[in-house]
């Protein structure tokens, strides 16, 4: 087995890392602080050709492979998760889920300035609508509405903590049209921000990755073309959980960048702070805490990049997937908790940084599946 990386790989990483330092991290307290969506960052992005890194040139993307999108998640993440995330809905889940899934046209109309990041001059990026106020882990629960009229669908419904909400220009959309049906009656459909009917919830306060975009959407009286459903009738359950999977690689990197970020702030600050007249890297509780967070870094690495190659090699990865996230997410709020500690007092104000990643990491334990879905998931596949 061979765990080197290729002069591409390579390539890529460092250019992710590079970005980061340069477009990321200036700015990143005040947008934490403000809530300001990182625009200019994500159009620079897209310039890199990292808003649709694994799509085909053929769709306007960057042909890269899983791999090399783990190693640009985790540098891009590193430094602000309020941008990785916004990449990685658009990637994993928006861009994949149309090339996987969507017919020709719907690639050529909408795919093509996806994968690109832009339309024109314009920021042109998707948003993934499948939780709702009474369906998160739950997704079969489904009260949104899409009522075959003939030619057309009517969309009724809300969808909330939707990635890309107000920034988006494309919804990926989950809603039930046969009811008695169960999840076998749920469909997706692209549905454009624009359409009338089409309405942006107030932006959510949160805790952490506060740059990113997070709204409810509302729909009321939406009419969706028959051409704009992805896929045959009742297959929009079976459209989402397949996305999910490689969205799950897509977080689990992110979380691995958060950790690792914070790995390397504490390393640096070690080095330097001295406490009983030594630097606090000679006191034998720092060394440990230190070996620790490396330690379990490399494993979610390890665990992120399995997934990344089985998702390469056209492999079964839905387990691997959720054993990334759920280890990696885990490991990142341990992590980001311990490098606050190793900062001490100054851990715990904003300009240090670690504070800001220990609360970017929680939400990497519950989007895009929690560890009790992950668990779950796991378990059935070892209990079969």
């Amino acid at each position: 087995m061979d765990f080197s990386l290729t002069e591409e790989q390579l390539w890529i990483k460092q250019a992710a890392r590079d970005f980061a330092m340069r477009e990321c991290l200036p700015g990143v307290i005040e947008r934490d602080e403000h809530q300001k969506f990182p625009r200019e960052q994500i159009l620079k992005l897209a310039e890199l050709g990292f808003m649709g890194m694994m799509i085909s040139p053929v769709y306007g993307g960057g042909g890269m492979n899983a791999v090399s999108y783990v190693l640009a998640m985790e540098e891009i993440s590193k430094i602000d998760a309020s941008v990785s995330v916004c990449m990685s809905v658009n990637n994993s889940l928006v861009c994949y889920g149309l090339e996987a899934f969507g017919s020709e046209t719907q690639k050529q109309k909408y795919l093509v300035p996806l994968a690109k990041g832009r339309k024109g001059d314009e920021l042109y990026i998707g948003a993934f609508l499948l939780s709702e106020p009474e369906a998160g882990s739950d997704a079969t629960s489904q009260k949104t509405t899409a009522a075959d009229k003939g030619d057309h669908y009517i969309l009724n419904g809300t969808k909330n903590w939707i990635t890309n909400g107000n920034s988006a220009s494309v919804y990926l959309v989950m809603a039930q049209s046969h009811a008695e049906k169960g999840s076998r009656g749920i469909n997706a459909f692209i549905v454009e921000k624009d359409t009338p009917g089409v309405s942006v919830g107030a932006k959510e306060n949160k805790l952490g990755i506060r740059g990113s975009d997070t709204h409810s959407i509302n729909f009321n009286e939406v009419i969706v073309p028959k051409e704009n459903r992805i896929g045959d009738d009742g297959f929009g359950f079976t459209f989402a959980m397949k996305t999910l999977s490689g969205g799950r690689i897509g977080i689990a990197s992110q979380a691995l960048g958060i950790a690792s970020g914070a790995y390397e702030l504490s390393l640096k600050y070690a080095k330097e702070r001295k406490s009983f007249g030594t630097e606090i890297k000679n006191h034998q509780i720092i060394q440990f805490k230190l070996a620790d967070m490396a330690t379990r870094i490399e494993a979610a690495r390890l665990l992120c990049l399995k997934a990344a190659i089985e998702k390469d090699k056209g492999l079964d990865y839905s387990v691997s997937s959720s054993m990334a996230k759920v280890y990696a997410s885990e490991a990142a709020m341990w992590t980001t908790t311990e490098a606050v500690q190793i900062h001490g007092g100054y851990g715990y104000v904003k300009e240090y940084h670690v504070e800001r990643l220990m609360r970017d990491a929680k939400i990497t334990q519950i989007y895009e599946g929690t560890s009790e879905v992950q668990r779950i998931v796991i378990s059935r596949s070892v209990l079969k």
